[in-house]
């Protein structure tokens, strides 16, 4: 019998400049989601990747004297290596440029077509080129972009049009039947007020740069690199040349993104799959953007950390811990450097570090004897799993060391180090068994710290052993987990 699925993606970025923080927090976000989604036994899929067409891409390309792909090859390794060292495990690591993606695009674009949701147009508008997106003077009253506040360039062009306002009923009523496409529930509004309000249909052609895939029905046209990006949780998982893989994973569970790229997701995309007969994903889920000084990150504006400046503070799963405790999931949040060494000291080092520290020097010289655990009926594992399907990743690592502070309290309570104290094995055993629960159900958000634990109490990450009982005898005092700063 085949395990249940799971797919999970994050958006394609943009290989213009090294990955920083707005990067890692929605990757990780996919990490922690993917490897609980693991941790109950289902056979999950993870994309990534990068989007590498564009004029920004081909300006920035020209203004380093290199061809575009020559400028794209350059800076995909630090992608890769970024993610490797918030490690991060991806099933797959797609670029946009790779020939199989070029082929699904165009694939999409015949089926569009020939839907009769195609037609050429002239358009005439207000452009972003670092948005690669246009705007009406109704989004940017000034004619400057609202993410990055340049003056907008007016464009015009000869240009294929997608019928998007054709959907716009189709829409309204997906949205309705399917409560869960637009998350978080607060930012559904918002999505539906402007589609109600009627959609106009969309540029989905260039004519003004050529780094792109053609259009493969008029050769002079570069696809709207939106249309060919929007294409990549296709190709990921075969839509052309793996069919068994693609009906095993499509339609996707759900599309992590940021809240500035919301209306892509959840307009443009589902309207190009009603037009090419493809079931829609089941959720997009936009997250807020976390600011630095309280401005939006953005590497043109100077306000930025790089992924290598974020493990620097307090190492990887620090980091990791830090993004998914400070902000609720979905919301806006603002980086400290001083609110992360706060959690890393007080939370990781103080409770989780400490009471591992304590519990195993203490069963060291005093050993531990089975009996049932009475302290784990505190863990409230049925919360867990609500709120991490919920992708409250915020609150169901809250409801961990709720538990965690459970234990600090009992071994306190208990004492198990004073000569005096009866049943000292027992008591050890209790919280043995429920330290090898925290390390099973951290294992998501801060993966080597878990690990270590394992190794150390030998036992196997597995959601079973959250309730099995602990079967080894023999404790050694352990390392420190994390060293304050």
């Amino acid at each position: 019998m085949s395990r249940e699925k799971f797919y999970i993606t994050t958006p394609i970025y943009y290989p213009n400049d090294i990955p920083h923080i707005g990067h890692a927090y929605t990757t990780l976000a996919a990490d922690i989601i993917a490897r609980w989604q693991t941790l109950l036994g289902k056979e999950v899929f993870f994309l990534t990747g990068t989007d590498e067409h564009g004029k920004k891409i081909e300006l920035a390309a020209r203004q380093k004297g290199k061809s575009p792909k020559a400028f794209v090859d350059e800076l995909i390794p630090s992608f890769v290596d970024a993610w490797k060292k918030l490690n991060i495990r991806y099933s797959r690591f797609l670029r946009t440029t790779e020939k199989e993606h070029e082929a699904v695009v165009q694939s999409l674009l015949n089926s569009v077509r020939k839907k009769g949701d195609i037609y050429l147009g002239t358009y005439e508008g207000y452009y972003c080129t670092d948005c690669e997106a246009y705007y009406t003077e109704k989004d940017a009253p000034e004619l400057k972009c609202p993410i990055h506040h340049k003056t907008l360039e007016k464009l015009q062009e000869k240009s294929y049009f997608f019928k998007l306002s054709k959907y716009q009923k189709q829409l309204l009523s997906y949205y309705k039947k399917n409560k869960l496409f637009l998350s978080p529930e607060f930012r559904s509004n918002e999505i539906i007020n402007r589609v109600s309000e009627g959609l106009q249909d969309l540029s989905i052609s260039r004519t003004s740069f050529s780094w792109g895939i053609p259009i493969p029905f008029d050769e002079k046209h570069i696809t709207y690199v939106w249309f060919d990006a929007l294409a990549n949780y296709l190709t990921g998982i075969g839509y052309l040349n793996d069919k068994k893989k693609f009906k095993k994973f499509w339609p996707a569970d759900v599309h992590l993104v940021g809240k500035d790229i919301s209306w892509f997701h959840c307009v443009i995309w589902p309207a190009m799959l009603f037009s090419a007969g493809i079931e829609p994903p089941r959720q997009i889920f936009s997250h807020g953007w976390w600011t630095f000084d309280k401005e939006k990150i953005s590497k043109s504006r100077g306000k930025v950390i790089n992924v290598d400046e974020l493990i620097a503070i307090a190492g990887v799963d620090s980091a990791r811990y830090f993004l998914f405790r400070e902000t609720p999931f979905g919301q806006d949040g603002d980086f400290s450097e001083k609110e992360l060494i706060e959690k890393h000291n007080n939370e990781l080092a103080n409770k989780l570090g400490n009471l591992f520290s304590r519990v195993t020097s203490s069963a060291e010289k005093n050993g531990i004897k089975k009996i049932e655990n009475k302290l784990i009926k505190k863990l409230a594992l049925k919360e867990i799993e609500k709120k991490m399907e919920d992708l409250e990743i915020d609150k169901a690592l809250s409801t961990i060391f709720s538990f965690i502070d459970k234990c600090n309290e009992y071994i306190q309570e208990k004492k198990p180090w004073e000569s005096e104290t009866t049943d000292k094995d027992k008591i050890l055993y209790e919280l043995i068994d429920s330290i090898k629960a925290i390390a099973i159900l951290l294992w998501p958000f801060i993966p080597e710290t878990s690990e270590k634990i394992a190794r150390h109490l030998d036992f196997e990450i597995s959601y079973e052993n959250i309730k099995k009982a602990y079967q080894g005898n023999t404790i050694k005092k352990a390392d420190i987990l994390f060293k304050k700063i």
